[in-house]
């Protein structure tokens, strides 16, 4: 049997074939990726602490700091919070020179409550119940995660939208520049499991005389009355509160319907009867838009798409992630055409769906 080495990485400068120890005609993998999954749980909890904290706000209101300098003011422990900023160095938002602590790049335009791209709502929400994590392997065996989402959706949804807002606020408005929905005339909007209405807010702000449909459930809608009004477009919005496979919508009389962000969440046959319905929804020439994660074909490379699978089978009773292949082909049958993706921003892929000229059957 050969000697196994204690210093892989050794082998890969070392060109001769050699025996004995260190060095031996086997180079093993080294040990990093086993690492970094198990330092994945400290750094989001360091991260979530460091948020909650408002360690990093402190660095931008007073300038590069030391540990000492940020727990005085935000009166915390000066040992624990160096620790905890040295782990935020870990993590790559901060840098450390001379014992001072600075924010990068990073961090002030995702880190920071008034960044431009600030995900510090969406950071802690984000994987769902932290609970459900720890029984994982008790949900593979029995195929219902402890405490699904759909039990309590307000207590969940409510902050997951007010959370993903300005993320995917993003996503809509860059879209416009693939979509073109600027250039429509009184395009009418359905937006079903709206969330906060990103996607209305940023059609109904780029076309004036736009108007739409929203719908979410009892809670989770007030996030978008909340949200449109911000922006003053809240009456050109009818809200619809309900199921979204349950409410009322008019047949053939909306030119663009929204699924952002839900399809992952309902599983395979809701996600297909909701593009049935916007197929029934939609005029001839009318368009879906189905904003979500979506995994590559042979579902092996696109790893953010599939440990937010994972985040479903943890969180939901029967969610998971779609390749765009399974979406297309559902949008095929219900009788879309120009099926396409496109990415307006990283990590926010979108769907496009152009209804067909021909009638379909509702």
């Amino acid at each position: 049997m050969l000697a196994d080495s204690p210093y892989p990485e050794l082998k890969k400068t070392h060109t001769m074939a050699r025996t004995g120890r260190p060095y031996t005609d086997y180079k093993p993998p080294v040990a990093a990726p086993v690492w970094d999954v198990i330092d994945g749980f400290g750094r989001f909890h360091t991260l979530c602490a460091a948020l909650e904290l408002r360690v990093l706000e402190d660095i931008q209101t007073n300038g590069p700091s030391t540990g000492d300098e940020v727990a005085e003011r935000l009166g915390l422990s000066a040992p624990h919070t160096t620790t905890l900023l040295e782990g935020v160095v870990a993590c790559g938002f901060l840098e450390r020179v001379l014992g001072v602590f600075r924010l990068n790049d990073t961090a002030r335009r995702y880190l920071l409550v008034d960044g431009p791209a600030s995900m510090v709502d969406l950071v802690p929400v984000s994987p769902g119940p932290l609970d459900n994590w720890r029984h994982l392997a008790e949900t593979v065996r029995t195929g219902v995660p402890p405490a699904p989402v759909e039990d309590d959706p307000d207590d969940f949804y409510v902050p997951l939208v007010e959370a993903t807002f300005t993320t995917i606020s993003r996503c809509a408005m860059r879209a416009d520049l693939q979509l073109r929905y600027s250039a429509l005339t009184a395009p009418r909007v359905l937006d079903l499991g709206a969330g906060g209405a990103p996607w209305t807010a940023a059609i109904l702000s780029a076309v004036p005389d736009a108007t739409a449909v929203v719908n979410d459930l009892p809670g989770v809608i007030d996030v978008a009355r909340t949200r449109l009004a911000e922006r003053d477009v809240d009456d050109r919005v009818e809200f619809r509160t309900g199921d979204f496979l349950a409410i009322d919508v008019e047949p053939g009389t909306f030119d663009v319907v929204v699924l952002g962000h839900v399809c992952r969440a309902a599983g395979d046959d809701d996600t297909q009867t909701l593009i049935d319905r916007a197929a029934t929804a939609l005029k001839p020439g009318g368009r879906i838009l189905i904003g979500d994660y979506f995994c590559d074909r042979s579902r092996s490379l696109a790893a953010h798409s599939l440990m937010m699978g994972v985040t479903m089978m943890a969180s939901t009773r029967v969610g998971r992630t779609f390749t765009a292949d399974e979406v297309g082909d559902w949008l095929t049958a219900a009788g879309f055409e120009a099926v396409r993706i496109i990415e307006p921003i990283g990590f926010q892929q979108v769907i496009v769906g152009t209804r067909t000229h021909e009638e379909v059957a509702p």
